[in-house]
């Protein structure tokens, strides 16, 4: 009886609401007036969460495509996203008429290679919202596809996770039935590509009570559960709603740019949805660490105006530049009007130095409360090399070479791993291998030759699989790099609290001394008397990096003694007190 149902529902739907071509990302007021009796698609794929550990990706990973739902209205708009696409992964399209999208795109200049019709006419051009999201076993193992219940009464849209699927003959994942059926979209879901996801408070709301979307209402707990279980989510942060951003996705104010870096909008102090932007940020500054343990990089970036300069609590569209795609070596950013725009992409360009950065005129779409992100998904590799690595910061280091750890795995094994780095822009990458060091970790590590002072070291991870595959980080090395500076304007750095710390203690004549150091360094030990007598000397040598402790036994009159350390990068003095 439910199958009859959903057919007769689909004719009425075909006839009346699903005519129309350019709905919104929101609800349209047909579809408001029919979601009360709309019935879901039924589904085709696996309700069980996958038997194996997964690993949900990250969107500047190798992506082998990606998706988009050709709509009229927005020809001009998705033929620019095309044209760039194309030239780094497979596009595939879904499309009533492939023949009138060939024409379309070759009239403009577009060649179709490298482009597949789906013929398939989908009732969206959301498919950030209801596409497919991409999962790997054992981290870089299988590739699966997970797919939600979408929050929208638009049947087409949220069946046709099934027809890539089906297509690439990838296994589907549903949670679409009790008591793992999850009202959610791709516009409000970020993955770190370690396990952290971050969402609105949205989910919460949608999954709270039965709709006709869901059959089981979800506390907190339990979502999180279903996000452990299918897509290896095991933090899962959620910020509160904005109040002018209408449907409370957060891509449309906050992306993140690698695996410690949030790139977020910014408005004016005290505009619009800006006091809650900030709010939630610190939220999460002050609540979480990036997967490295450190805490999150922050890009900010401009939420602009109208050209009349209102803003969206006084009516205006929601611009906004972190709506973007990253999609291998390219990141397409949507763009309004110069003024701004300029900004944008200088920002994008710094944050991701040797990326491709092209600005898409996302004018004609952005009325409808979305833009690149939201009108695209990718689609991940197979054969994944996976490479995370946290860029070394600047450094006064001017004594010992610069340490590189990286995780590097494939479902093969890692062949050979190597740091490619230069001095000079102008002269090529010399290469120095790494090692594996840690076999539960997947940890190389390598070391950069030690730099003279006022030197910008820029360098890349290369790694080669047991396949034969080869892969860089960041992915459009060695046009792309990492970068940092070695500073030290003496040549000695006076030794601080922050890089160096010694803590003496004298008990039945025995000098106890606990000594901590950021980097392995030549070191004298000296004691002396408060009048600067030598007494002894407690150790010469080479001090290693991190914890140490001495036991001297030494029999001592009662009075003050002076601790002194001697090292290349300057001295450091402390008092004795002996009772």
């Amino acid at each position: 009886m439910k199958k009859y149902t959903f057919l007769l529902m689909m004719l009425f739907l075909g006839n009346t609401l699903f005519s129309q071509e350019m709905l919104p990302k929101g609800l349209s007021e047909e579809e408001a007036k029919s979601e009360a009796t709309y019935v879901l698609p039924v589904p085709k794929g696996i309700t069980n969460p996958p038997s194996s550990p997964v690993r949900t990706a990250a969107e500047w990973e190798e992506m082998q495509g990606v998706l988009i739902s050709w709509k009229s209205g927005y020809e001009s708009y998705l033929r620019e996203i095309i044209r760039y696409a194309r030239e780094e992964a497979k596009v595939y399209i879904y499309c009533a008429d492939s023949n009138t999208v060939k024409n379309n795109l070759t009239q403009n200049g577009i060649p179709t290679s490298n482009i597949r019709f789906i013929i398939a006419n989908l009732n969206s051009v959301w498919i950030r919202d209801y596409g497919p999201n991409n999962v790997y076993t054992n981290d870089v193992d299988s590739l699966l596809f997970v797919d939600w219940v979408y929050n929208r009464p638009r049947p087409q849209d949220d069946a046709s996770p099934q027809y890539i699927a089906n297509l690439l003959n990838v296994p589907l994942y549903q949670c679409t039935q009790p008591p793992t059926d999850l009202v959610a979209t791709g516009g409000n879901f970020m993955s770190d590509g370690f396990g952290t996801g971050f969402s609105s408070k949205l989910i919460l709301e949608e999954n709270a009570t039965v709709t006709q979307y869901n059959q089981t209402p979800k506390n907190e707990q339990q979502i999180n559960t279903i996000m452990q279980n299918f897509m290896g989510i095991h933090r899962y942060i959620k910020m509160d709603n904005l109040p002018y951003d209408g449907i409370h996705h957060i891509d449309m104010h906050m992306k993140l740019l690698n695996e410690e870096t949030l790139l977020v909008g910014q408005y004016p102090q005290g505009v619009s949805d800006g006091p809650q932007i900030e709010a939630n940020l610190n939220y999460v500054l002050s609540n979480f660490n990036s997967v490295f343990g450190t805490p999150y990089k922050v890009v900010r970036i401009p939420m602009p105006p109208s050209t009349s300069g209102t803003w969206p609590s006084q009516g205006a569209y929601y611009r906004t530049y972190t709506n973007s795609l990253i999609l291998n070596k390219t990141v397409l950013v949507p763009t309004y009007y110069e003024q701004y725009d300029t900004t944008a992409l200088r920002i994008y360009r710094e944050a991701m130095p040797g990326y491709r950065i092209v600005g898409i005129n996302a004018n004609s779409i952005i009325s409808q409360s979305g833009a690149i992100h939201c009108t695209t998904h990718e689609i991940a590799a197979f054969n994944p090399l996976l490479i995370s690595h946290q860029p070394l910061p600047n450094t006064d280091n001017i004594w010992t070479p610069y340490q590189v750890n990286a995780m590097i795995k494939h479902k093969t094994g890692i062949q050979e791993a190597r740091i490619y780095y230069r001095t000079d822009t102008t002269q090529p990458y010399v290469y120095v291998p790494m090692t594996l060091t840690n076999t539960a970790n997947h940890t190389w590590t390598g070391y950069i030759p030690v730099q003279s002072n006022n030197t910008t070291l820029y360098y890349y991870i290369w790694a080669k699989a047991n396949s034969g595959k080869v892969q860089v980080r960041p992915l459009p090395a060695p046009a792309a790099y990492w970068k940092f500076y070695v500073y030290n304007p003496t040549g000695v750095m006076a030794l601080n609290d922050d890089n160096f710390s010694i803590k003496p203690y004298y008990s039945e004549n025995l000098l106890n001394i606990d000594l901590f150091t950021t980097t392995e360094m030549n070191a004298t030990i000296q004691l002396y008397t408060y009048l600067g007598q030598p007494v002894t000397t407690i150790f010469s040598g080479r001090l290693l990096q991190g914890y140490q402790e001495f036991k001297v036994p030494l029999s001592l009159a009662k009075g003050i003694y002076l601790l002194s350390v001697s090292t290349p990068k300057g001295n450091k003095t402390t008092k004795v007190v002996v009772y």
